[in-house]
């Protein structure tokens, strides 16, 4: 069975700075990503990592976020940096494209 369990999340102030981290089991995935739900929005993708290729970024969070994987331990993470009041939202991984099983997600919540 398939599990994504996510972590690291909080409350920062706008400019602040969180790491999330995500651990994957039952399975290992070539594309992993990163996405992310606002209140009243849709579920969207916010990074991803390829085997063996470059990292890609919503325009949102090009040169704030950066994502990393530990291949040997199957997790990923996501740093960001100079966080915005929109960057609040749930955040999850999944593989890219993502399965139908999503974790709890960890709420980031940027405020002053």
């Amino acid at each position: 069975q398939v599990q994504f369990v996510e972590s690291g999340g909080g409350l920062v102030q706008p400019g602040g700075s969180l790491r999330l981290s995500c651990a994957a089991s039952g399975s290992r995935f070539i594309d992993m990503g990163w996405y992310r739900q606002a209140p009243g929005k849709q579920r969207e993708l916010v990074a991803v990592v390829i085997a063996g290729g470059t990292p890609t970024y919503a325009d949102s969070v090009k040169g704030r976020f950066t994502i990393s994987r530990d291949n040997a331990k199957n997790t990923v993470a996501l740093q960001m940096n100079s966080l915005k009041p929109d960057d609040t939202a749930v955040y999850y991984c999944n593989s890219h494209p993502p399965l139908r099983s999503w974790g709890q997600g960890t709420q980031v919540t940027v405020s002053s």
